[in-house]
């Protein structure tokens, strides 16, 4: 049986419909939003897999033919999940990954289909909610709506689910999820506000999250919900946990105090073999339980070192809470790229790299949020090789991980960048992480700012990241200043804070627990606030500003605006003159249809080169001036030389040398090169030239110059 509901949201009519698609999945959803629409399926296998991981899966696909478009490339298909995709299944696997119940192993997919968009309403949101009915309706242990919303604010007016149109005016763009208790996720950017308008912001969203818990339940009350499958936490031999907790305690307590990493780590890994090895002793049986042995040292280990933290104050790595790691970085460090920088923090290092290209290097993407082919002159790409974490495994492309801390540091340098009117110059920064011990994404923030005023890019100001998280038992809180990887596997939050020194311009925040206050938040912004400018001081140190030039590899761009009658003309036919003149000056060209050339290359000799030749096309011939072309044609009467690209002039033989001339090619042959003056124009646009007249007048300027029968004898023709 189909059943609809609608519902007034942000000024447009959002609608749930279930039963009309989908039905084999164990729930299925149908979103609507203006005129976009939405398909949300969750299924779920019957047979709990062994992964020491809870196996979800949220696929987020966009068809083109919700726009009327086909996909692009040989086979007209769509293939792999494009970055937007990628990011928003990450967005809604995040806040609903916490919710499923501890120890619930089947394997679970979520997948959320575009099939209509307006390009006014983005889907992501929509996605979101659809999964969620998907879930609560279903026979998989999953009973808590939840919700996202984006957020906007135009002229200080806070705005749910802005259209596309609208975030161009918005001065923020968050994604923000929940449920109708608790705020489980945060996501996006904004241009430098102050911590206190975050907070409003969150506030504004909780609101629009709650009411959309609200609508959720109501189709949910009136569904006969199936009963949820049976299923059951795998728990550990009771034996064999308290045996496990025997031994290994005070071996726990004592690696959790040592503060290198890797050191650490290996104190752990002979923790484990020396636990596994007496149990085997004791027992054969214990001897198949490595798994669950790994559990309870896992749980050992999260217990005592939240326990530490809480009641002496003092981490893994001999930090106090609010305690940022040691800071070095440098600039410059690779000598033939066109900046640099190397940023170390505690055992978390990243280098950034920066390149700068032209129009031409530009990524173009094809959505179907936009009418139009989406041009992208700023990138930034994070990789995290296996070394970095002292691993050994396969490199298999670039990871959802890869994408989303990419997209973090990216949103965070966006608006800090100079308008491309003034810069005109595509820029890709590359964060290679080195070591990783916690927030290498902050990392990437710190060493990309870094890297751009290396390379001379005028941003508006430095920019730096941290990332807080947070301990909780009751009543008991704990926020954690510039986290450890160990913190943010076994801490309860991971709040990632990207700005400058007058305001926030990314955040990132994902939640493991229910109940976050809006005071803790406070803090923990006010933290990451003060940690930030302590960073930017850091930073100021090794560099303060951006250089006053470009690399000396960098190209130098330069623009020239023509009238756009005169673009066929540098064109030339099938694209003959634009090629010859990149050939000759070595210089890179690029037209747009209002007539502005953009003129790029290394040497400044090759750009004055292009702009010479470029504007000896398009100016008009200047009566009196003196030009150097090649012999076109010639005829009993004169010669046809080309003055200008697509621009011939007559001269006549009586012009062509002093005395009487019998023939045109006892002078000039067809291909010579020769130089000309124009003496008219008549009232047809003819030309008329005269090699004479240059002959002399050049003679005389370098008589007058003081210059040799050499010089005057140069005048001569030149003969292919």
């Amino acid at each position: 049986m189909i059943q609809r509901i609608e519902h007034q949201f942000a000024g447009r009519t959002l609608s749930l419909e279930i039963g009309r698609m989908a039905n084999l999945a164990q729930g299925s959803c149908l979103v609507q939003f203006g005129d976009t629409v939405v398909l949300c399926a969750a299924t779920v296998q019957d047979k709990p897999t062994h992964l020491p991981f809870f196996p979800l899966t949220v696929e987020y696909r966009e068809k083109t033919y919700a726009a009327g478009k086909i996909p692009g490339g040989f086979f007209k298909r769509e293939g792999r999940p494009a970055e937007k995709e990628i990011l928003s299944a990450r967005m809604i696997d995040r806040p609903i990954r916490p919710l499923f119940p501890k120890g619930f192993m089947h394997e679970t997919q979520l997948a959320c289909f575009i099939l209509s968009a307006d390009q006014e309403n983005d889907a992501d949101v929509l996605a979101m909610l659809g999964a969620s009915v998907a879930l609560n309706m279903s026979k998989i242990p999953f009973d808590t709506p939840v919700a996202s919303v984006r957020v906007g604010r135009i002229k200080d007016t806070w705005v749910l689910n802005p259209t596309f149109q609208q975030l161009e005016y918005s001065d923020i763009d968050i994604v923000v999820a929940g449920t109708a208790e608790a705020l489980t996720m945060v996501e996006g950017g904004a241009l430098e506000l102050s911590e206190a308008e975050i907070l409003e912001g969150l506030h504004i969203a909780h609101e629009g999250i709650k009411e959309l818990c609200s609508f959720q339940e109501e189709l949910l009350q009136g569904l006969s919900v199936p009963p949820v499958m049976e299923w059951s936490a795998s728990e550990p031999d009771p034996e064999l946990k308290e045996r496990v907790e025997e031994l290994a305690a005070t071996m726990v307590g004592e690696a959790l105090a040592i503060g290198d990493k890797q050191e650490r780590t290996q104190a752990m890994a002979e923790v484990r073999e020396n636990v596994t090895a007496t149990l085997t002793s004791e027992n054969e049986d214990f001897a198949e339980e490595d798994s669950a042995i790994y559990d309870i040292l896992r749980s050992i280990e999260k217990r005592t070192m939240r326990r530490k933290i809480l009641e002496e104050g003092r981490r893994a790595d001999g930090r106090g809470v609010d305690e940022v790691r040691q800071i070095t970085s440098e600039v410059g460090v690779l000598p033939r790229t066109h900046g640099s920088a190397l940023f170390t923090r505690g055992e978390t290092q990243a280098l950034g790299v920066v390149t700068l290209g032209t129009a031409r290097d530009e990524q173009r993407i094809d959505s179907i949020d936009s009418r139009e082919e989406v041009k992208k002159s700023f990138m930034l790409h994070y990789n995290f090789p296996p070394f970095s974490v002292g691993e050994a495994r396969p490199f298999r492309g670039t990871s959802r991980r890869e994408i989303g801390h990419g997209n973090l540091a990216e949103r965070a340098i966006q608006s800090l960048l100079p308008s491309y009117e003034d810069f005109p110059y595509t820029i890709r920064i590359v964060s290679e992480i080195l070591e990783s011990n916690g927030s290498s994404s902050m990392a990437t923030v710190c060493g990309s700012s870094l890297s751009l005023m290396d390379a001379g890019v005028p941003i508006k100001s430095a920019c730096a990241g941290v990332a807080m998280g947070l301990i909780k038992e009751d009543e008991e809180v704990a926020i954690l200043t510039d986290i450890l990887g160990l913190e943010d596997a076994l801490g309860d939050m991971d709040f990632k804070v990207a700005g400058t020194r007058d305001g926030i311009t990314s955040i990132q925040m994902d939640i493991k627990i229910a109940g976050l206050t809006v005071e803790i938040l406070e803090e923990a912004l006010g933290r990451a606030q003060t940690a930030r400018m302590h960073i930017l001081d850091c930073m100021g140190e090794t560099l303060s500003g951006a250089r006053e030039d470009l690399s000396t590899y960098a190209p130098r761009i330069e623009s020239i605006q023509i009238n756009p009658e005169k673009i066929g003309e540098i064109i030339g036919p099938k694209g003959k003159t634009i090629r010859a003149i990149q050939d000759e000056s070595g210089a890179m060209i690029e037209i747009d249809d209002s007539g502005l050339v953009k003129i790029a290359a290394v040497s400044g000799e090759a750009g004055t080169r292009a702009r010479e030749m470029i504007e000896a096309i398009v100016k008009d011939p200047e009566i009196g001036r003196i030009y150097e072309g090649p012999v076109k044609n010639t005829t009993t009467f004169g010669a046809f030389i080309e003055i200008m690209p697509g621009t011939e002039g007559l001269c006549h033989i009586s012009e062509l040398s002093e005395g009487r001339t019998e023939r045109t090619e006892d002078v000039l042959k067809r291909g010579d090169i020769t130089r000309v003056k124009l003496l008219s124009i008549d009232e047809k646009g003819r030309l008329r030239l005269s090699r004479k007249a240059a002959l002399v007048e050049e003679a005389e300027g370098a008589s007058d110059d003081g210059g040799s029968d050499e010089e005057a004898d140069s005048l001569e023709v030149i003969e292919d």
